[in-house]
C-alpha cells in the first residue's frame, strides 16, 4: 500500500477494512501502544462514522489527528 505523496509521512499503516469504529478503537489502541511516542499511524477506515468517531477518539485518548482525507487518517501517537 503506497502513501499519497502530498500527505504526512506514516511510520505504519493500518487498513481496518469494513471494521466498525468500536472494534477499530481497540485495534488502534494496540497498534499505537506498540509504536514509539511521536510516530504516525496511517489508518484506512471505511466505516461511514469514521469522520466523526476518529477525531473524537483521538481527543479522548490524547493522540493527535494530524490529517484526514476520508477514508485515510493520520494519527500521531501521544507522548507518554
Amino acid at each position: 500500500m503506497t502513501q499519497p505523496a502530498d500527505h504526512p509521512h506514516a511510520h505504519a499503516v493500518h487498513d481496518s477494512g469494513a471494521t466498525l469504529c468500536g472494534e477499530l478503537a481497540l485495534d488502534l489502541r494496540a497498534r499505537l501502544r506498540a509504536m514509539e511516542p511521536g510516530q504516525v499511524l496511517r489508518v484506512i477506515a471505511r466505516d461511514p462514522a469514521a469522520p466523526q468517531d476518529l477525531p473524537a477518539w483521538c481527543e479522548v485518548t490524547g493522540h493527535t489527528l494530524i490529517h484526514r482525507d476520508h477514508p485515510d487518517y493520520w494519527i500521531r501517537r501521544r507522548n507518554d
